[in-house]
């Protein structure tokens, strides 16, 4: 009798043991998740143009800051956002770092296409959560009517082509206009020097660049009277 219970005992603790070492369930985090009063992404892209917004969305590039006024990337689990020129103190633009949540009230307008919340606009930031996207290869778009679907989100084109590369103003230290092509049609892409700067990776990498290359792209996918999505990221073939 006592071996049966010592052998139950054994059992009991090991099976606590075991129980003990399994890690809790984390909840699936949800990008898409907003605070009250804040618009899902198809409510925003059903918003009609000069409609007062709020929008919630994750931090994925900065492109500017001057003069109290910040332009930036958002993008939650369904879609992206540009906010330009929002309301923006020197030491708030310091605190929005890629992944960092913000709620943004403002007005949607456009301009060339490009959908965006206009200048003007002010934000919070929203502690405790933080998600960076993944690009989405939109490739096999190019050429079709749903590409604008994925406005302002962080994507990617595989091998694509070199067709020229042109400098802003004529020489290094302004835009790179390069353009690309795929299945026989070309594609203007652009290295927005406010977004990437004179001295990255990818200003270097644009800048040595030849007709002929064959590259894959990533960056987010802005619109000026169609597709001219700036670079933040090359890979040569």
């Amino acid at each position: 009798m006592k071996k049966v219970l010592a052998l139950a005992l054994v059992i009991a603790t090991l099976a606590f043991v075991m129980i003990g070492c399994v890690e809790p369930i984390k909840p699936q985090f949800d990008p898409n998740q907003k605070s009250e009063g804040s618009m899902t992404y198809a409510e925003y892209v059903a918003a009609k143009l000069d409609d007062a917004v709020v929008i919630e969305g994750f931090v994925q590039g900065k492109q500017s800051w001057w003069d109290n006024k910040a332009t930036i990337y958002l993008q939650d689990g369904d879609g992206a956002y540009f906010v330009y020129e929002m309301t923006c103190s020197e030491a708030d633009y310091a605190k929005l770092t890629t992944g960092t949540k913000i709620k943004v009230t403002g007005y949607k307008t456009e301009y060339h296409g490009e959908i965006e919340v206009d200048s003007g606009a002010t934000f919070e930031i929203i502690e405790g959560v933080n998600w960076v996207a993944t690009p989405t290869d939109v490739t096999a778009l190019l050429g079709k009517d749903e590409l604008v679907d994925k406005q302002n989100m962080l994507v990617s084109f595989k091998e694509m082509t070199v067709v020229s590369i042109e400098f802003k103003g004529g020489q290094p230290g302004d835009d790179i206009w390069v353009t690309l092509s795929k299945d026989g049609a070309e594609y203007s892409f652009c290295v927005e020097v406010y977004l990437t700067g004179t001295d990255t990776d990818v200003y270097k990498a644009v800048e040595a660049l030849k007709a002929g290359d064959v590259i894959d792209v990533e960056g987010f996918l802005y619109w000026y009277d169609g597709i001219n999505p700036h670079i933040t990221k090359i890979t040569v073939k």
